[in-house]
Order: structure tokens, then sequence, then C-alpha cells
């Protein structure tokens, strides 16, 4: 891969994505980059930037980012988050819900990948709201890559990558497959239809949600960004959190030395101040 052509892929993606690929990514850019060639019946990367600089649809840059971005996930990564979800943050919002009028209790999963986080997100309030089915319950799920996308709104996967949920859990809101299907299970409607999946750059204008949010999950997504684009990020997502809602980072993440206004919970665990 030429200097030059990596080069433009890292200024292209920047552009669309504000994803900042290091001066150190260019072996791995070069290997995704494959399978774009190979789709597109292209014999060099720098046949297929002059292809994306000249193409009339975004289509192919979609693709492209794709490739490009990173969607390694699984079910209840980093467990803490969902053990605080359940032990304080729901009970609290509880309590809070009558005086604050909220018409449901929603959760924005901000980079949903191909669903494993919103799906454990679910199953936790699930879980949490079987005994109160008085206050709705929704997720916001959502994520740059349709082809991602188009994963989670299936909810199809394999019986080995779910051994982080519960037996019980898994029974009562997977069905599991049969026949061609053995060894897959499938997420039952009566969880999907809680969730709302869609596709969005985080960094591309207005963001879609006019109800109150009162947990934000957007984990192992800074890490792709540069500082400004950081800080930009922080704040808008500050913006959607009810006063005392609560963001929710990677572990691999800190906001230190990002200008913000939120409170430190805990390690990866920040607070909107009430």
């Amino acid at each position: 891969m030429l200097d030059r052509d990596y080069e433009f892929i890292r200024s292209l993606v920047y552009a669309h994505s504000r994803i900042d690929l290091g001066p150190d990514k260019k072996e791995l850019v070069s290997a995704r980059l494959g399978k774009r060639l190979r789709a597109t019946s292209i014999t060099s990367i720098s046949d297929y930037c002059r292809f994306v600089q000249d193409a009339r649809s975004t289509e192919e840059l979609g693709h492209l980012i794709d490739a490009i971005s990173t969607n390694h996930t699984f079910f209840f990564r980093e467990q803490a988050h969902f053990d605080f979800l359940t032990g304080h943050i729901l009970p609290e919002m509880e309590k809070r819900r009558a005086s604050e009028r909220w018409p449901r209790f929603t959760v924005w999963s901000a980079a949903c990948s191909s669903g494993e986080e919103p799906y454990s997100i679910a199953l936790t309030l699930a879980q949490f709201f079987k005994t109160n089915t008085s206050w709705p319950w929704r997720i916001e799920a959502t994520d740059i890559s349709n082809n991602v996308l188009q994963k989670a709104r299936i909810g199809v996967y394999r019986a080995e990558t779910l051994g982080q949920i519960p037996p019980a859990l898994l029974r009562a809101h997977f069905q599991e497959g049969f026949g061609p299907q053995a060894g897959y299970h499938r997420v039952k409607p009566s969880l999907q239809e809680h969730m709302t999946f869609r596709q969005l750059n985080l960094l591309g204008g207005t963001l879609p949600f006019n109800e109150p949010i009162q947990v934000i999950f957007c984990r192992n997504v800074m890490i792709y960004f540069d500082r400004p684009t950081q800080e930009e990020l922080v704040n808008k997502l500050t913006q959607m959190l009810v006063p005392g809602g609560y963001l929710m980072v990677g572990h691999s993440e800190s906001l230190t030395g990002i200008k913000h206004s939120l409170e430190t919970v805990r390690p990866a665990i920040y607070r909107r101040r009430a």
C-alpha cells in the first residue's frame, strides 16, 4: 500500500466518520481493504482510491467505513457496567420516575455493533422489570455500520457465543435452532419489541431522539477518535442525558484530559450533574 494511498484513505475515513487512523494502522487498513478489492473486482489499492474518489454515490464509501470499523464485541462485555446498572442505576431511576414524570426508561447503545451490547442491556432490563410492568422501557441502538446493524436486527447468534448469558435468561429470551439452524439461537420477538436499531454517525449532526435518556453506553468508541472529536462527542452525549443520567465508556477509555461537565462515579462510569 503506497503512502499516498494510505493518506488518502486516512483523510477520507476521518472526514466521514471521524475515525482517526494513526500512522501505525497502514498494514491493518491494507488487509481490510482486501475484501473491498475482491467485492469490486478492482486489482490494486491505488485503483480503488480512484474508484472511491470518482464514485457517483456514497454506497461504496459506506462499505469502506464498514470495512475499516472494528466491531469486536460479546455478550455482557465488561460485566461491572451491568452490575452497576442493576444494583444502582435502576433502583435510583425507579425512585425518581414519579417526580420526573418520565414516560419510560430509555437506554441508548450508541455503538451497538452486531447487537451483543444492546441485547445484554435488554436482558438486564427484562430481568429487573419483570415484576414491575407499569414502567415501559426502551433501548435505542445505533451504529455507523449498516452491515453490523443488519446482524443485530436479525438477532441470531452461535450457541458458543452465549456462554455469558445465565441459563434462565437464555431459555426465557432466545429460541434454540434446530435442523439447519442447529447450533444457533435467535432473540425472541418479545425482547426485540423493546428495541430500535438505526444507522447513525455520532458526529453527523442532530441526534434523532426526542425523549429523555437515562443511560448511554458509548464504550470502546472514543479510542478511535482524536482529542477534539472526543470532547465534541462527550459534550454531545452529555446533552442527551437527563440530569443525573449516566454515561458508560469502555474500561480502556477515560475522560481524563477531556473538557466535560460530568461527575466521575467509578472508573468508566460518569454522571451528568443533577
